[in-house]
């Protein structure tokens, strides 16, 4: 299958999902611009996903991208979640707060969540994409018979045959070098930890389906690489993070260009898996504490009400500030400029 064509896109370039950060309007404006845009909906619940989903198609006809996660339900462990609030108890009395008595699994596995499913079909985004792992395989043949391409990520061969196998359309091979989380089918498996190119590399004799090259991809000579190592479509996320249209706010954006917060580093701290992280105060706390993190997402709830607090006290640096190996090379302006910028180089590149 040519994504590109299938997709009509201008480029083969896609904006990454980014889950809390990417916007309706981010992503209708790099589909309207000739890129696949993406909404991370896997915090959203399935009203606000539905919500999302209608604010972005109200702005663009073109496909949008909806991205789900498909971790396994957490493992709790009251005893560990106990031991991990009184290790941030100090910190919260800092901010004049105080910690949860306790915690709350957060997000929904769209893996056990049939009434988002329901709602995709209803509101055919175009692309449906799965993070951590993969649905019934029903789901997804229900999908696409609903006129959704499915994709799924792999961060490793392993992972790639189970999507293949799966019928997914085309697999999103994640480098180490990406922000945000791993997608990891299982977060306590040791990680192969490939580069993006290694990764593409590695699954180009392996599968059958397009490969979309993410992670530390930031300019358009970037994306040449990738695709001359064998991927169909570069998918780009760290590099629309400070784009007028992201719900990054200003602290997080400031961070961006700090040097002293870079570079990203993986972190299992702020929400109980590995995640690429700009090297904030709350990765620092976390790496001080001796004390055992909590399952996710259960250990998000909690990061994120200190963060709260913490911004609330006029400190910004306990968010979750996700961020790929390329931060440094972080771009500003519209979503569809930044888009429209990268094709060209990419193109020159060639």
């Amino acid at each position: 299958m040519d994504l590109v064509k299938k997709l009509g896109l201008t480029w083969p370039l896609f904006q990454a999902p980014m889950a809390g950060v990417s916007t309706p309007e981010m992503a209708a404006a790099v589909s309207n611009a000739g890129g696949l845009g993406a909404l991370g909906l896997g915090a959203a619940g399935v009203d606000g996903a539905r919500q999302m989903l209608q604010a972005a198609r109200a702005l663009t006809e073109r496909p949008i991208n909806a991205n789900l996660f498909c971790h396994a339900p957490a493992v709790r462990d009251a005893d560990v979640e106990t031991a991990w609030l009184a290790a941030l108890a100090p910190t919260f009395a800092r901010y004049g707060a105080q910690p949860p008595e306790k915690l709350h699994e957060i997000y929904k596995s769209f893996a056990v969540d049939r009434a988002m499913c329901d709602m995709l079909l209803e509101e055919k985004p175009g692309v449906v994409s799965l993070h951590f792992g993969l649905p019934d395989t029903g789901w997804i043949a229900e999908l696409q018979a609903a006129g959704n391409l499915v994709f799924a990520s792999a961060t490793n061969v392993e992972e790639a045959h189970a999507c293949q196998s799966a019928g997914v359309d085309a697999i999103v091979a994640q480098g180490i070098e990406a922000g945000g989380h791993r997608g990891m089918f299982d977060p306590e498996a040791e990680d192969a930890a490939l580069s993006t190119l290694a990764l593409v590399r590695a699954l180009g004799p392996e599968v059958d389906v397009p490969i979309i090259a993410a992670g530390g991809l930031m300019d358009g000579a970037d994306v040449a690489r990738a695709l001359a190592t064998g991927a169909a479509v570069a998918q780009l996320g760290t590099a629309f993070l400070d784009c007028t249209e992201s719900a990054a706010d200003a602290g997080y954006r400031a961070a961006l260009r700090d040097p002293a917060l870079q570079p990203s580093e993986l972190t299992p701290t702020l929400s109980g898996r590995p995640a690429r992280c700009l090297r904030n105060k709350y990765v620092a706390l976390g790496e001080a504490l001796h004390a055992r993190v909590p399952d996710y997402p259960v250990a998000y709830d909690v990061a994120k009400q200190l963060n709260a607090a913490a911004k609330a006290a006029g400190e910004p640096g306990f968010g979750a500030q996700w961020a790929g190996a390329g931060v440094a090379r972080v771009r500003q302006g519209g979503a569809a400029e930044i888009l429209q910028a990268i094709g060209a180089e990419y193109e020159a590149a060639q």
